[in-house]
């Protein structure tokens, strides 16, 4: 079987899946692992921009999409193409384990696929040690933005034991917020995430000054690895379990 991936995290999961390069011929630039392998795999452009020439020359059997970081133009063009797709489209981690059985499934790696996917079954299923906090995930730095309650960011953080506001809950999920904002929603805890945008010490420190004159107790800042809040599928167990244990000891 011959896959192009268009979605960084399920290739990382393709690979996890024990698929090779013979198999996995077209990834984005932003499939950055794993690193020691993810290189022999030929780039066919962005997620949101592929070169639908190279993903032509590459002679899929399957294209793995995801439905809100593709356009649905590349997806109607793979359909006119011929080209079987597999289209991700979670929202919450426990949508991971299904996801999971249903891609093991499309790749003919079911066995390792239903290991991966009890595995973060098992890891959903502890406790969290945190409870009556409130986060938010920042995204970006100017202007501030925020990875609201319905989102899968979100809802990691959900599974730790956080409950994280639904701002603007008629917007895209990804709202402006301010300090005054996130006041007004009682935060008393805030992520900074490496990607998309790789938040500074001197920016958390700036978000934590903005605070003052508007609350007693401004929220703790945390910094954190953007990929564990964001790329979904066998780094699910991963990132579960590593926040787990940061947010344990903080």
């Amino acid at each position: 079987m011959r896959i192009v991936s268009l979605v960084p995290s399920l290739t990382l999961t393709l690979f996890d899946f024990g698929l090779d390069a013979t198999s996995i011929v077209g990834r984005t630039p932003w499939c950055i692992h794993p690193a020691a392998s993810v290189n022999d795999v030929p780039v066919v452009g962005g997620t949101k921009t592929p070169t639908l020439s190279k993903i032509e020359a590459a002679q899929p059997d399957l294209v793995v999409m995801d439905k809100d970081e593709n356009p649905k133009a590349v997806y109607e063009w793979c359909l006119e193409q011929g080209y079987a797709t597999f289209v991700c489209d979670v929202r919450h981690p426990n949508e991971v384990p299904n996801m999971l059985r249903a891609l093991g499934e499309a790749v003919q790696c079911s066995k390792v696929a239903e290991s991966l996917a009890c595995s973060i079954e098992s890891a959903l299923a502890e406790a969290p040690e945190r409870q009556m906090r409130r986060a938010l995930p920042l995204i970006w730095h100017k202007p501030l933005m925020a990875a609201n309650g319905t989102t899968y960011a979100g809802n990691m953080l959900t599974c730790l034991g956080y409950e994280v506001p639904n701002i603007e809950p008629d917007g895209t999920g990804y709202p402006e917020v301010s300090p005054q904002i996130m006041a007004e929603h009682g935060i008393t805890d805030i992520f900074l995430s490496s990607e998309p945008h790789e938040f500074t010490t001197e920016e958390g420190e700036a978000i934590e000054a903005a605070f003052q004159g508007i609350t007693d107790k401004p929220p703790s800042i945390h910094f954190i690895d953007g990929e564990d809040l964001t790329w979904m599928g066998s780094h699910t167990d991963v990132a579960l379990r590593r926040l787990r244990k940061y947010i344990n000891r903080n």
